[in-house]
């Protein structure tokens, strides 16, 4: 795959032909770097051969990528249509991605930051990461080969949410919980949620998801 202008990964198609499948990767907008999911994704669309995979990823603070086209941020309302267009989605491990990821009927592909290399401030992403992919809820990648894996299995055959399955109240549930979690771990407390509070939203979710 080479290298393609920003504006070609998400430009028009020929209305004759089938759109190509729309690869879309966020590693959000914290201020640590994380090169790791940057270099795994270029590493993927540079031993790709040219079939028509459109990849876009935004990057944050993190360094641009080298070979797939890449964003530093992007207004709502172009990542809303952006999410809307993906067959595929990467994330790093924030609840609030992986949720509106899968709010779109795309079951996320996700790379969690971790603390060891810098990439955040705990292990927050790990473990709820863990979490989600023992529900069957994200396919997990731990590592470059499991990622390129994924998203050679995704781009073959995009994985879509089950929205009559187990996975939509444990889903919601779970992503909820990591919501929670995220805005009390940054610092922004929901209104009227001081620990006897946080304690009681806490004990309305379900014990597996919640423990």
């Amino acid at each position: 795959m080479s290298p393609v202008d920003p504006a070609d990964a998400v430009g028009p198609v020929d209305s004759a032909s089938p759109a190509p499948c729309l690869v879309l990767v966020m590693v959000g907008t914290d201020h640590h770097p994380f090169d790791r999911l940057v270099e795994w994704v270029d590493d993927w669309a540079d031993g790709r051969p040219d079939d028509g995979v459109r990849v876009l990823l935004q990057h944050g603070r993190t360094r641009a990528p080298r070979i797939v086209p890449g964003r530093d941020f992007m207004p709502r309302a172009e990542l809303d249509a952006l999410l809307a267009e993906a067959e595929v989605v990467v994330s790093h491990g924030g609840p609030s991605t992986i949720m509106e990821s899968r709010r779109r009927g795309v079951v996320p592909i996700v790379v969690a930051r971790t603390v060891k290399l810098g990439e955040h401030v705990d292990d927050h992403q790990q473990r709820f990461a863990a979490a989600m992919a023992a529900r069957g809820l994200i396919r997990l990648a731990e590592d470059r080969e499991t990622l390129h894996r994924l998203l050679d299995e995704a781009v073959a055959e995009p994985m879509l949410v089950d929205e009559g399955g187990e996975d939509s109240d444990t889903g919601e549930s779970a992503l909820r919980l990591g919501r929670l979690v995220e805005e009390l771990m940054a610092g922004r407390r929901p209104p009227g949620s001081g620990r006897p509070g946080v304690r009681r939203r806490l004990a309305g979710f379900p014990r597996k998801v919640a423990g």
